[in-house]
């Protein structure tokens, strides 16, 4: 009996990583394994964020705030309420594993509890996404304050000027994700992208895909200039740079303190400091690119329903819906990175049942 004691007891103290990869080598369908590394790798993650490491850490309280995580991936509209729900479910049959494994005595998922923040799956009907003349509306107005700022005819410095338009076209023109533009302060592997990953003169970023490995997205000419105007005011003292640093002094402080081990100089901003040390700033997070958002729609006097604002996923759905109607599918799959044009389709459904219906009409007429 104790042997079995301490079988249990050196199994409990294995990692949340550990177990998800024991789980994914027991699936028997190689499809399963596909489908369910990306966001139990992430579960995995979220839980060292957390600072739960092992299996026998995890708690009904862990997996609330795992709910809660999805939710503001939900809000922030980079998962549907359906895909949030699917996610949580993999983790729970995961969970399920190891109580089979004897790694934990019950699931913590399996309780009404840990469900209470869950996005409700209503379908897809209600994913923003910018129209056309929003699009533009706002284009034009970052750019006049990018030409205001030049003139000092505004309280905006040259340099968030530029950074401001550079974020509006990057999601308007790339396709790219707030998630993969900015920082998540509760995963490690999201610091925001640095100057390192742009490279202009091949008209491509390297950003921490969903998929959560690294992809390469396309720079339209709009896209390239913006960072290209953008990064000559920014001036980067290095490539490890992020392209949309914070204004957060604390942050900055402290990413000083940690690299030099001592306060700056009290004779120098610390912006000078970080520059002079060639310490890099933390990257603007998710958050603070949903602000930045909020404040240029209202600038811009954009309304919207519900005072809404244009958010960051709503560009990017927006561009694939451009790309699909003219009846480039393959290009808004290639431009989105979904790795089939299954997902594609899915994606715009509305536009292929207006297709159909039109197809039908033409047919009858």
């Amino acid at each position: 009996m104790s042997g079995s004691t301490d079988r249990r007891a050196d199994r409990g103290g294995r990692t949340v990583e550990e177990a998800v990869s024991r789980y994914l080598g027991s699936l028997d369908s190689g499809g399963s394994r596909s489908t369910m590394r990306s966001p139990l790798t992430e579960f995995a993650s979220f839980c060292d964020g957390e600072g739960v490491k092992r299996v026998d850490q995890l708690e009904t309280n862990t997996l609330r705030e795992y709910g809660m995580y999805l939710r503001e991936r939900y809000i922030d509209q980079e998962l549907t309420a359906s895909t949030a729900n699917t996610y949580f479910k993999y983790v729970r049959a995961f969970l399920s594993f190891c109580v089979r494994d004897e790694l934990i005595d019950a699931n913590p998922a399996n309780t009404q509890r840990s469900e209470e923040f869950l996005p409700e799956d209503k379908g897809d009907r209600n994913r923003q996404f910018w129209e056309p003349e929003h699009r533009q509306q706002l284009i034009n107005y970052v750019t006049e304050r990018v030409d205001l700022a030049l003139e000092d005819s505004i309280d905006v410095s040259r340099k968030i000027a530029y950074r401001d338009r550079a974020i509006v076209v990057l999601l308007a023109e790339a396709g790219v994700r707030g998630a993969e533009l900015f920082r998540d302060p509760r995963d490690d592997a999201r610091n925001g992208v640095t100057w390192g990953d742009v490279d202009l003169e091949n008209h491509s970023l390297e950003v921490f895909g969903k998929s959560r490995q690294y992809e390469r997205v396309g720079l339209p000419s709009d896209a390239r200039g913006a960072l290209q105007r953008y990064r000559r005011v920014a001036d980067p003292p290095t490539e490890e740079w992020p392209v949309f640093p914070t204004d957060h002094a604390p942050s900055k402080y402290a990413a000083y303190r940690e690299r030099v081990g001592e306060e700056p100089d009290p004779d120098m901003s610390i912006d000078e400091a970080l520059r002079t040390a060639e310490v890099a700033p933390p990257s603007i997070t998710k958050a603070g690119g949903r602000s930045v958002m909020k404040r240029l729609t209202k600038e811009a006097g954009i309304e919207l329903e519900d005072d809404d604002y244009l958010k960051p996923h709503g560009a990017r759905r927006a561009l694939g819906a451009e790309l699909y109607e003219k009846g480039h599918s393959e290009l808004a799959q290639s431009a989105l990175r979904h790795k089939s044009i299954e997902t594609t389709h899915e994606s715009y459904s509305d536009i292929q049942a207006k297709d159909v219906a039109e197809g039908i009409d033409k047919v009858r007429d």
